[in-house]
């Protein structure tokens, strides 16, 4: 089942959450799923965080952890509903609307810091997935370059806005005054704003780069400095509740997700085609055959930022898990970028004690139904 839940949030409605999941209200724990015993069939509602479905992470972990039977082998029935963005993913998960959902690390920090009872229990995006990009003819060559330049973002409260703030920062500009951020959103949209002149930048994610490079259209990527190597971006919440209540059943969705995921960077045009099947509307109307090509290359962008950046998918290990040094990176840029006002204890923050049981699978088993599959 597939639900479209469209969620407005502001400080105000997070306080609140956390003082209503504080009176032991609004949790999806004891309403919308069934509570899990070990193996007993359980059902999790997943909240997606963006509107519009596309060649990314509800492809590469939940269609194919669908269409190839791996929630079904973990005795697991998952809805999905979607949201307007990791904001509001965290807001359905903290208000019961949702189980569980893999919302950007920025996002579950400022939750968590105004009081929301959320954890994190496992990685998902493990590279950092935000570029800067100009035309191929453009005179930005260095980031100190955007200095009174025009920057297109997908929306002023998206990840994308603080990405592109703290870039300027990171380039020894001032944020607020040497650049301005202008909403684009992405695709053809994004594209016209960059070829009219309307921005002189894009401060987009890679997925979103290739799908118009399908189009034929060409960008010149700006270097990223080493301050943003190890930050976190998708990464798996739940309530604590949820965490307490249903540890088990948690373990074998992220263990299917997961083997999904391994699935997916082995074959992505097999996982594409899951996409398609489990999602009819991505095909648009179209052919599967005519849109399998795109599609497959954006997919494996995604995928490309959710799998170690080296070596082959036999070397894949320790899927999910978060370093203590990652995580205090992606403290110190959420801190920046002023999503947080203050540091956050990671210890009541990240639960990894699920990592173990939900890495238990056969590797080699997944990447030879991969190999297999058409």
């Amino acid at each position: 089942m597939k639900r479209s839940l469209r969620l407005g949030v502001s400080a105000a409605v997070l306080a609140g959450l956390a003082a209503l999941s504080a009176c032991g209200g609004g949790d999806s724990a004891s309403s919308s799923s069934s509570r899990g015993t070990s193996g007993a069939p359980a059902t999790l509602n997943l909240a997606i965080p963006s509107a519009v479905v596309a060649p990314k992470e509800e492809v590469a972990t939940y269609a194919v952890g669908d269409a190839e039977g791996y929630f079904a082998e973990e005795k697991l029935k998952v809805d999905v509903i979607n949201t307007d963005g990791s904001v509001a993913a965290v807001q359905a998960v903290a208000s019961g609307s949702a189980d569980i959902t893999p919302a950007d690390a920025g996002a579950i920090l400022a939750a968590r810091e105004k009081g929301v009872p959320v954890r994190a229990i496992g990685g998902l995006v493990r590279n950092w997935p935000w570029r800067m990009a100009v035309r191929p003819d453009s005179d930005i060559k260095t980031p100190a370059d955007l200095k009174g330049r025009k920057v297109g973002v997908i929306s002023l409260a998206s990840g994308s806005a603080i990405y592109a703030r703290a870039y300027a920062g990171d380039a020894g500009l001032d944020a607020a005054k040497d650049v301005e951020l202008l909403p684009v959103g992405v695709g053809a949209q994004a594209l016209s704003a960059l070829e009219d002149g309307k921005v002189d930048v894009l401060a987009l994610f890679t997925q979103a780069y290739t799908t118009i490079e399908n189009t034929g259209a060409e960008f010149r990527y700006l270097d990223n400095s080493d301050a943003f190597e190890g930050i976190r971006s998708l990464t798996f919440a739940v309530t604590e509740r949820t965490l307490k209540e249903k540890k088990d059943v948690l373990t074998r969705y992220l263990r299917a997700s997961y083997k999904a995921l391994l699935f997916s960077a082995v074959n992505p045009e097999a996982a594409m085609r899951d996409g398609y099947e489990v999602f009819p509307r991505l095909l648009t109307g179209k052919k599967a055959d005519d849109r399998i090509g795109d599609d497959s290359r954006s997919l494996d962008a995604w995928i490309r930022t959710a799998v170690p950046a080296a070596g082959e998918p036999e070397s894949f290990e320790d899927w999910g898990a978060i370093s203590e040094a990652e995580w205090n990176k992606t403290v110190a840029y959420t801190k920046a970028s002023g999503q947080i006002t203050q540091d956050v204890d990671l210890g009541e923050l990240w639960d990894d004690s699920l990592l173990q049981g939900a890495n238990d699978f056969d590797n080699a088993a997944v990447i030879e139904k991969a190999q297999g599959a058409e």
